[in-house]
């Protein structure tokens, strides 16, 4: 697999945590939404099952290293 393959299965786990608290939140705090929590939050753990690997692959190219310091020429005797 490629090296942005990775990433993004690696970003799409933190980015997965992160989409689904912030949303199992807002259903656990706002009182209208509470009363249909037993709906809400199955339904949000399918939508950050999907929205997630779409953001990690977003977020995937801009998290590798630009220049790897192995890959410079060198010149002289360093």
């Amino acid at each position: 697999m490629r090296t942005v393959t990775y990433i993004t299965l690696v970003v799409s786990i933190v980015v997965n945590a992160v989409v689904f608290g912030v949303g199992a939140v807002a259903v656990l705090a706002i009182p209208a939404l509470n009363d249909h929590a037993k709906y809400l939050l199955p339904a949000w753990v399918a939508v950050t099952f999907l929205v997630s690997p779409v953001i990690g692959r977003i977020m995937a190219p801009r998290l590798r290293l630009r220049e790897h310091p192995g890959d410079r020429p060198r010149f002289g005797l360093h």
